[in-house]
């Protein structure tokens, strides 16, 4: 007969191992969001020659899904003490499998619809993707911090190493772009969904504090109010454009300026790894200098980083400029989510998801619309200036805008890639499809073909001009970025100075 010590034991046991699936669970959750984000940016170039977008529209559908992502981060921490972890997290799993289903459509639609349609497809899919993402995110940061309350930051950065880890896998699948059909490479992430699938139904979830009784909606919020806070939220939005909305375009952008899109990608890859890595010892580093020491640090570097990654020509100097970067965002975010763990304890579902949220849309409607919309502006304006009939011939038909600032009717993202490759990619296509090229489904490849042929004889004169447009953008684009990270240390200052007056929130 088992005794009643011998039974706490064995449960305290159970609780241990138990934690250690779920905190596993989240883990492979952040890898599927990883993946998937990382494939896609990889896929930004081949998606602008398909289907003609500019970088601006290539910049909306990376950054609805981050959009999303954030509302549904807001909403679940709203609403997790309600539903429970359990049940979102399959919410999530279902999210996950719609969204990879979606793509399977993408040429027909375009072939027979036309790049509106297809852009809207692309949009929802990423949208759909990032609300999977969002539950995740909005249940394991809250989830990390009960199952390991004695030692939140540390725990909070090793979970959030499964996004690094994503990429890398990301990253090195975005290698077959172009050999293997993109829309299989991106569904990959259904591979580590599956997995923490399994591991969620088959496991049990703790209550969080309110559906245990010791804090109410009311307290937590009351908790909240307050200069800390809002700072932080402040801070927070930085780091979201800095550090999402720039990955959302670093592949293309360190490609476009090392003149190889598998440079760019191996440079992503050779971050992302670093950022894994890394993130593992944030505990001891912490121990050391602080959370918010960690956090004031990181940002300087960070924007340190970004500057040389705009300056950079030879592939040394490049991976040097972004082993710098990497070292700089490695531990913004899960850093700013174990401040608010430490501060905040019994607040944490509502404070994580503000703090998630308000990342999550900074990053989508701020950094990844705008960043491409940069390097839309200043492409423009270089090619304007040195080669005003070679934009007449290549921009785009629609103009874009972002904010308040002036629209532009920037480069189409479809001729500039057949003035790189020759229209072989175009041709080839036109080739396989016969004589059906006459019919409806094929009206977007038609309109290349036909652009093409009326403007080949210009093709030796252009392709200069739009290629070096493209880098000038590119390079002005992470230039102007590196003043985000400097606006988050002046940030991380204030929160130390208002960090020693506000005392920590009581656990009992």
């Amino acid at each position: 007969m088992v005794s009643v010590m011998d039974a706490s034991i064995l449960t305290t046991l159970y609780h241990m191992e138990n934690r250690k699936s779920l905190l596993t669970a989240g883990f492979l959750a952040l890898v599927a969001a990883g993946v998937g984000f990382a494939v896609r940016g990889g896929l930004l170039g081949e998606w602008s020659s398909l289907y003609g977008f500019t970088f601006t529209e290539l910049g909306q559908i990376t950054g609805g899904g981050l959009l999303g992502f954030g509302l549904v981060i807001l909403l679940t921490s709203l609403i997790v003490d309600v539903v429970g972890y359990k049940k979102l997290m399959v919410l999530a799993l279902v999210c996950h499998i719609v969204s990879a289903a979606m793509l399977f459509f993408t040429t027909a639609v375009f072939n027979s619809a036309g790049k509106e349609a297809t852009y809207q497809l692309l949009f929802w899919s990423s949208f759909i993707f990032a609300v999977g993402n969002g539950i995740c995110e909005g249940v394991i940061n809250p989830l990390t911090s009960t199952l390991y309350p004695e030692r939140k930051t540390h725990y909070l950065n090793l979970l959030h190493a499964g996004w690094p880890a994503g990429l890398v896998l990301g990253g090195i699948i975005a290698f077959g772009a172009g050999s293997v059909r993109w829309e299989l490479l991106l569904a990959t992430y259904l591979i580590p969904t599956a997995i923490y699938g399994y591991i969620v139904f088959m496991n049990k979830f703790p209550k969080t504090a309110a559906q245990e009784g010791s804090i109410s909606y009311g307290g937590m919020i009351k908790t909240l109010i307050g200069p800390f806070f809002l700072v932080l939220l402040v801070a927070h939005a930085c780091v979201g454009y800095v550090e999402l909305g720039t990955d959302s375009w670093i592949n293309r952008i360190t490609g476009s300026i090392l003149k190889s899109a598998a440079l760019g990608t191996a440079l992503f890859i050779y971050t992302s790894m670093l950022m894994t890595i890394l993130r593992f010892f944030a505990g001891p580093i912490v121990h050391r200098i602080s959370s918010l020491g960690l956090l004031f640090a990181s940002a300087l570097v960070g924007a340190l980083g970004l500057y040389l990654i705009s300056i950079g020509n030879s592939v040394p100097f490049m991976f040097f400029a972004a082993t710098v970067y990497a070292l700089g965002k490695t531990f913004l975010w899960p850093t700013m989510l174990g401040v608010v763990g430490e501060r905040f304890p019994k607040s944490a579902t509502i404070a994580m998801g503000l703090l998630g949220a308000v990342g999550m849309i900074s990053a989508g409607y701020l950094g990844g619309p705008g960043i491409g919309y940069k390097q839309d502006y200043f492409a423009t304006e270089y090619i304007k200036q040195n080669a005003p009939e070679t934009y007449e011939r290549v921009k785009a038909p629609d103009e874009n805008g972002f904010l308040f600032f002036p629209e532009v009717v920037a480069l189409d993202g479809a001729k500039a890639g057949m003035l790189a490759d020759n229209a072989e990619r175009v041709l080839g296509d036109v080739k396989i499809a016969g004589a059906a090229i006459e019919n409806p489904e094929f009206n977007g490849l038609r309109a290349q073909r036909d652009w093409w042929m009326d403007n080949k004889k210009f093709a030796e004169v252009d392709a200069g001009p739009v290629a070096e447009a493209g880098l000038y953008g590119s390079r002005m684009a992470i230039r102007l970025t590196a003043l985000v990270p400097v606006t988050m240390a002046f940030l991380f200052i204030i929160l130390m100075l208002l960090g020693r007056t506000r005392p920590i929130q009581n656990e009992g």
